[in-house]
């Protein structure tokens, strides 16, 4: 009867009210426990690891053989786009090529997952998924100065392989778990990379937005389950119903961005409270008087557009001092104060003769209880925390019914225990409850979502296909047992993502040639990977290669971004602005960087390569290149060829090449060089990997 009723419901546009989850939904196989898994005994005369025996016993159940391991010049060019995003140097290509020693690849493998580029590159897909960017967007789009700090704090975590447990932990809950620990406090910039509006006068509806926002990339990212369609109603399809969708919002209701923080341990923070706590009791008659005098000076002085555009309710919060706010009208207050701006170095001149006096008599007698005002502890910036250790109620739209934090229903129902962090914290802990939820080494979805991301990242699609989509709407995974024993295998290895990447790039199925006409007729998907996919360059490694091939690129690490049209650094520091793109990371498809983005798309558009054929500055890396190859091998066009197509392609040239690039320089000259240098950055051999 429920299931007919939901029917219904469903044909008549209305929401599914799921008054308990089928079996059907309780057996979908992304909620089942991941299982240890016993490998399979026979890997077809072809495994190198336990990877290849799933798949060698898929490609024998569907007809199919694998394709031929690729030549070494191909395969260093594909792990090293892989694993560091630039193309192998000539250096790396002849010391993999010297060396025949059978672990020869393997040793490659350790030198590049130990470079420092390794992070830079791996960085690029976790701040697709978390939307990363140094602006606000919206219309304005204000620059953020302080949001590169997350970017480096992502990419030092990947580089020194820090446990994807705790790097999850740091994000959602580091200023609870770990608060003097300023690497910890900077990850929770992940929960600041909302756009922002920066004159929305409904302040209250936009927080709302914010925290839908917050609340919903953390299920894209961290869990792989589209939580959004349950906001206004049970969803249609996976068993995540409205109340579901509010408990998990409920862990993040009482964040509050902050401009700033302090740094300190436990101890360090509870003697600053303490310190701080007897000198606000000291000093309040004093500071009470002086904010009656200055507040409606401040106020009525305010840059921008001022205090009266908002509405009266908002108003009274901003009025308050902050020690009289509620928790949510702390949350009010502060995002409305962000959309103007107060003068206190301009009170004084602002003030008649009689306030002025008095005004100078609190402030002496405030000032003898300086010596009794706390050492303010160090502090980093745009981060954040709760707004006190009560939280604000979440409520269900409409009713208003009252919800306390929970997790997924279908996972774990019944009410959390949260456990408060210490008073001197300020903090509710609920965050941390749920990162330690998410991070359970028996959580069902978080091994299973990482390791799948990984899988797409080196074989071109995911073994569940939908990279952020476990429920209904996404495809079943096409080798459920493999993604299991990846799944467990990483939780096993201590959340390792290098070892992960390590023994997947290790693969014989990696190692594969991207051709097989069997396969391609049969499978053309490449569901059963008989071969490796083409994949083209990504957007930064475009750019980055071009940097590369031509002698340009600058390897500095870190710091805050520039833009990319002033700066060779790799392609990870530009500045990112919302609404400005860069032309060429644009062009070849780098996400608006408003919403999620498990997956880029992949265009082939003739904006592209009129880019590189006539862009002022794709031409000057082709100047570049030119000038490098003449200054190397100066009036020899054979070698100038040869080093030319192994930088660009990590190929050596064939001998119709070179009759064909001698044919052309002939007209001799730097000019003629360069346009030869500016055919190989256009070429497919260059934009593409196989």
């Amino acid at each position: 009867m429920i299931q007919r009723l939901a029917i219904l419901w469903f044909l008549l546009g209305g929401p599914v009210f799921a008054a308990e989850f089928t079996q059907a939904d309780r057996e979908w196989w992304a909620f089942q426990p991941v299982h240890p898994v016993a490998l399979p005994s026979d890997g077809g005369g072809w495994a190198l690891n336990g990877i290849d025996r799933f798949i060698a016993r898929k490609l024998v159940a569907n007809g199919l053989t694998p394709a031929p391991a690729a030549d070494r010049r191909t395969l260093i060019r594909r792990v090293c786009f892989d694993l560091t995003g630039l193309p192998p140097t000539p250096r790396q290509i002849a010391t993999f090529l010297d060396d025949d020693s059978p672990d020869a690849y393997d040793k490659l493998v350790d030198r590049l997952l130990d470079s420092p580029r390794h992070g830079e590159a791996q960085a690029s897909f976790w701040l697709d998924l978390v939307r990363y960017a140094d602006s606000d967007g919206y219309n304005a789009d204000h620059y953020r100065p302080e949001a590169w700090r997350y970017r480096d704090y992502v990419i030092r975590s990947f580089n020194i392989d820090k446990p994807y447990d705790r790097f999850v932990r740091e994000q959602l809950a580091g200023d609870e778990i770990d608060p003097g620990n300023r690497d910890a406090l900077i990850a929770t910039m992940f929960l600041r990379h909302w756009i922002y509006e920066y004159n929305q006068r409904d302040v209250e509806t936009q927080w709302r937005e914010i925290l839908a926002d917050i609340t919903n990339v953390t299920g894209d990212a961290l869990l792989g389950m589209g939580l959004r369609c349950a906001r206004c109603h049970d969803h249609k399809f996976d068993p995540i119903t409205q109340h579901d969708y509010f408990r998990m919002r409920a862990f993040f209701t009482p964040l509050l961005p902050r401009d700033s923080m302090p740094v300190g341990t436990v101890a360090q923070r509870a003697a600053f409270l303490k310190q701080r706590t007897a000198w606000a009791a000291a000093t309040q008659d004093p500071r009470r008087k002086l904010h009656a005098i200055e507040q409606p000076v401040l106020l009525k002085y305010a840059t921008g557009e001022g205090v009266d555009k908002f509405i009266d309710k908002i108003q009274k919060m901003i009025r308050k001092q902050p020690a009289q706010r509620t928790a949510y009208e702390q949350q009010i207050a502060t995002m409305s104060v962000r959309q103007f701006g107060v003068e206190p170095e301009k009170v004084p001149e602002r003030l008649d003769a009689s306030a002025k006096a008095h005004w100078e008599r609190l402030r002496t007698a405030l000032a003898a209880f300086e010596p009794e005002k706390p050492k303010p502890l160090p502090q980093v910036k745009f981060v954040v925390s709760d707004a006190g250790p009560l939280a604000p109620v979440t409520r269900l739209p409409k009713s208003g019914t009252p919800v306390e934090p929970g997790f997924l229903s279908i996972l774990k129902s019944g009410p959390v225990r949260i456990t408060p962090p210490p008073a001197a914290l300020q903090s509710t802990g609920r965050r941390t409850a749920l990162a330690n939820w998410i991070t359970r080494p028996d959580n069902p979805l978080t091994s299973r979502v990482l390791v799948n991301r990984l899988w797409q990242q080196h074989f071109g699609r995911g073994l569940a296909s939908n990279a952020s989509d476990f429920g209904r709407l996404g495809e079943p995974p096409t080798h459920p047992e493999l993604l299991d024993w990846l799944a467990a295998r990483f939780v096993g290895d201590g959340w390792s993502l290098k070892k992960m990447h390590r023994l997947m790039v290790t693969s014989a199925v990696y190692r594969q040639a991207s051709a097989n006409t069997v396969s391609e007729q049969g499978d053309q998907a490449n569901r059963w990977f008989a071969r490796a996919p083409i994949r083209r360059l990504s957007a930064e490694q475009v750019r980055d290669s071009l940097l590369e091939v031509s002698g340009e690129l600058e390897l500095q690490m870190g710091g805050e971004g520039v833009a990319a049209a002033d700066s060779n650094r790799r392609s990870v520091y530009r500045r990112v602005m919302r609404n400005k793109p860069d032309d060429v990371m644009h062009t070849f498809d780098t996400p608006d960087h408003i919403s999620h983005t498990p997956q880029r798309n992949v265009t082939t558009t003739a904006t592209q390569s009129l880019l590189l054929l006539n862009s002022e500055w794709a031409r000057k890396r082709a100047t570049a290149l030119a000038k490098r190859m003449a200054k190397r091998h100066p009036g020899d066009a054979v070698a100038q060829v040869a080093a030319a197509h192994e930088l660009a392609f990590g190929q050596a040239p064939l001998p119709q090449q070179i009759n064909e690039a001698l044919a052309f320089l002939e007209q001799g000259g730097l000019a003629t060089l360069t346009e030869y240098c500016h055919m190989l950055m256009n070429a497919n051999a260059f934009l593409y990997v196989d």
